[in-house]
């Protein structure tokens, strides 16, 4: 972000008013009518402020109806992102905090006037409610699988055996890290069809054609040689199996994936699917699963492929 940039967003939020405006909408959609029931300002002069945001890209609007619900732009400028949130941090102030303190009065009589699925119809999946979560979305759609005897390379600490146990004949998790092998072994201890192991993705100590399904849930970014770790899942694999790859699309942020080890910076699908056939799968489909929200905006591809 250069000078100019920087200033213009400065003098955008010169005025208090823009600040409470940008603090509420961070917290939760709203529309003009809420936004000045909780600032206790007039709805035009809410609306004018809401514009002057909206031209920056700071807010986003979607209509719901004759309604427009407002939001704070989270997939604008990420230098733009991390200059507000530096402001917002330094900020300790009453005015802010009394906003908070009303917001939730304004959302309990938005939820007594309208149904709940009516106010987030179109933008569903980012709001709560309770039972709705996508961990029992997962667990009820994992009712409808079979899975055969199942490899989970990188499997972490056992997560994914763990939903998939009930619906799977047989599951080998394979993990690097001793102290995640340990976590996943205790995890998943009152299964008798998993097993967990220490081991390689680039070296697997398994048998050839023995699994009817492997998993590399992003496996591949804690790889310095991809086309090794999925020669070798191609090699365990029985004729028909499939593979499923998850993992990050290419980016360049570094610094953001550090903390995470991660030994490379993603991939295209173009990569994918030249991995996939060089280690002699049919690859099904590669695309793209979803795209953050949040800067940096991640990217997650996904790979199936099936041996022939």
């Amino acid at each position: 972000m250069d000078l100019a940039t920087a200033s213009s967003v400065l003098r955008l939020l010169a005025d208090p008013t823009r600040v409470r405006l940008l603090a509420l909408l961070e917290r939760e959609e709203l529309t003009v009518a809420e936004l000045a029931a909780v600032l206790h300002l007039a709805q035009p002069r809410v609306s004018t402020h809401l514009a002057k945001l909206k031209e920056a890209e700071l807010v986003r609007d979607r209509r719901a109806g004759v309604s427009a619900y407002y939001r704070a732009n989270s997939e604008s400028d990420e230098h733009q992102h991390a200059l507000i949130r530096s402001l917002r941090e330094s900020i300790d102030d009453a005015l802010l905090r009394e906003d908070a303190a009303r917001l939730p009065i304004v959302l309990v009589q938005r939820a007594r006037e309208e149904g709940w699925a009516d106010t987030v119809a179109g933008d569903m999946e980012r709001h709560y409610s309770p039972g709705r979560t996508w961990e029992t979305l997962t667990r009820s759609l994992l009712q409808l699988l079979e899975t055969g005897d199942v490899l989970d390379i990188a499997s972490g600490d056992g997560i994914t055996a763990e939903l998939l146990a009930p619906h799977a004949r047989s599951i080998v998790c394979v993990d690097a890290s001793e102290r995640v092998v340990e976590a996943a072994s205790k995890r998943l201890a009152h299964f008798d069809n998993v097993e967990v192991r220490h081991g390689d993705m680039h070296a697997l100590s398994l048998e050839t054609h023995h699994f009817d399904l492997v998993l590399m849930l992003h496996a591949l970014t804690y790889s310095e040689h991809p086309s090794k770790a999925l020669t070798e899942a191609a090699r365990v694999l029985r004729p028909g199996g499939r593979l499923l790859a998850v993992t990050l699309g290419k980016h360049d942020h570094p610094a953001v994936v550090a903390p995470f080890d991660h030994r490379n910076l993603g991939f295209t699908q173009q990569d994918l699917t030249k991995l996939a056939t060089q280690a002699k799968l049919d690859v099904i489909h590669c695309n793209r699963l979803s795209r953050e929200r949040k800067a940096p905006h991640f990217e997650v591809i996904s790979l199936l492929a099936r041996k022939p």
